[in-house]
């Protein structure tokens, strides 16, 4: 398949992996940020073939993983209302809150149905002018232009039965909040190109400068992450801290004004709680004003509890790079994907959820 078996071609992964091992000399941690890129790495077994004194290091780019466990509940409580529709994507559901996870609700009669896009939620909630639809808008920006088209589409058919409850996370501040933690070394990242794609790359530039570490935006396929890794490492061995564009492809320096737009029409930035980590200042999009009558933390009460983490998880830890999920007492042991402590192991983008699936030892 064009733009894709070239990105799998072992004759490049082997070139790759040669340079990398040809001008590595010292030791090198390097988080990528992305869900979706720690995947890649460990079902392909990158990890095994790099060499020894580069370190990969799994970030916290996973949206459905830091999702505070209170929005959960929240979902889980809105789900058993009557009247309600929950639409969410298939990965939320089986992410456990403090009591059950949307899957669990939905085998109790709940009615929670899994969307592709935030659209056919609009599209659901013009069919069933009794219903009240709500969609579980989650993710970092790549999924924040549709979730914000949503809102407007609803707003301009004056459906006064849609919602969303927000709960997206943004990529800069997290990588400052990993940088700013004593105990996560860090020297170089991988960026999400799919995020990338929407924002561009010119929001990394005072990260890299400030920070002095290099930053190069990466695809998802082998030969991606490894031409990502050599431009990384290359910088590091030569002291440099710039920020690079691998994925030049599909990303673009400018980003895409017009998902820019859309988004910063419905959305404004404010601090917020990220799951196993805490707050991060400015980190999240929230609904505006204007548009406050589509938003479900406004329009429905929330659970008044707020339940505590399990004290036996240590995904905080795994998210923000200080341990791999394999050094969790609990790792596939009191927790596997049928029996969940934490997000981390269900969800698609999960560091756990890979390394239980392809990489134990």
């Amino acid at each position: 398949m064009k733009f894709l078996s070239e990105y799998r071609n072992p004759g490049l992964v082997r070139q790759y992996i040669d340079e990398i091992h040809k001008i590595t000399t010292k030791d090198w941690a390097i988080m990528e940020v992305c869900g979706g890129q720690t995947h890649s790495l460990v079902k392909n077994g990158i990890l095994d073939l790099l060499p020894a004194k580069v370190r990969m290091i799994h970030g916290p780019g996973c949206p459905v993983c830091v999702t505070p466990l209170h929005l959960i509940d929240h979902a889980v409580h809105l789900a058993g209302q009557k009247e309600v529709i929950l639409c969410s994507f298939g990965d939320m559901l089986r992410v456990p809150g403090s009591k059950k996870s949307l899957l669990q609700a939905k085998a109790e009669g709940a009615d929670v149905r899994i969307l592709y896009s935030p659209l056919e939620a609009v599209a659901l909630a013009r069919e069933n002018p009794g219903r009240e639809v709500v969609f579980f808008a989650v993710g970092f920006e790549t999924t924040a232009p549709a979730n914000a088209l949503s809102v407007v589409q609803a707003a301009e058919q004056r459906l006064s039965n849609y919602s969303i409850l927000t709960s997206h996370v943004l990529v800069p501040p997290a990588i400052e909040a990993v940088m700013n933690d004593e105990a996560a070394q860090i020297q170089g990242f991988l960026a999400a190109g799919h995020v990338c794609t929407v924002m561009g790359t010119q929001e990394y530039d005072p990260i890299a400068e400030k920070y002095k570490v290099p930053i190069v935006v990466t695809g998802f396929e082998p030969v991606d992450l490894l031409q990502g890794i050599l431009m990384t490492v290359r910088q590091l061995e030569s002291g440099r801290h710039e920020i690079e564009n691998q994925y030049s492809r599909v990303v673009k320096r400018e980003g895409n004004p017009g998902a820019q737009q859309v988004m910063q029409r419905v959305f404004e930035v404010r601090d917020r709680e990220w799951r196993g980590i805490g707050n991060i200042p400015m980190s999240g999009y929230e609904v505006r004003e204007e548009y406050a009558a589509y938003d479900a933390k406004r329009k429905f009460e929330a659970p008044t509890e707020r339940a505590p983490e399990s004290e036996l998880c240590m995904a905080g830890q795994v998210l923000k790079g200080i341990i791999k999920p394999q050094q969790c007492p609990q790792f596939g042991k009191g927790c596997t994907p049928s029996t969940p402590l934490g997000a981390p192991m269900v969800s698609s983008e999960g560091a756990c959820a890979a390394y239980y699936h392809f990489y134990q030892e």
